[in-house]
């Protein structure tokens, strides 16, 4: 289904259908998580491991923007959406490992420690997964 915002504008495809409902939804679930984790945490502890802490906001944001862009749709979208979620994983890869070779650089846990092991490893799963589905929604558009 399209959808335009002005007449005479090249209508936008929806990237919401199938698997891309269960994307919106899971990283709808990771914004929740990570914003509401870095607010408590940045609001009462701030001191005590403020790179973990703003990476975590920073996830939160990033979780946002690609939600956002899954909802909106269109061509745009979907490149800007595509380019978040590969600046995610090497984000959560750079994070996991680094978090990996040197713990003491982090007295205390972001989303993506260890690779997300404290989500599950959802957020090294999402970005792979919405990579895939986005790449392969611009090829179903073809």
């Amino acid at each position: 289904m399209a959808v335009t915002d002005e007449p005479g504008t090249e209508p936008r495809r929806k990237l919401i259908k199938g698997p891309g409902i269960l994307l919106v939804w899971l990283y709808g679930v990771m914004v929740v998580g990570a914003v509401s984790r870095s607010a408590v945490q940045i609001s009462t502890d701030f001191g005590k491991a403020p790179l973990a802490y703003s990476l975590s906001a920073l996830a939160g944001v990033v979780y946002g923007f690609i939600t956002y862009s899954l909802v909106r749709g269109g061509e745009r979208a979907r490149r800007a959406a595509l380019v978040c979620c590969a600046a995610e994983l090497v984000g959560v890869l750079g994070v996991g490992a680094w978090t990996l070779a040197e713990p003491s650089a982090f007295p205390d846990a972001t989303v993506w420690s260890d690779f997300g092991m404290g989500y599950l490893f959802i957020p090294v799963l999402l970005p792979l997964t919405a990579l895939y589905w986005l790449r392969r929604a611009r090829t179903a558009d073809a």
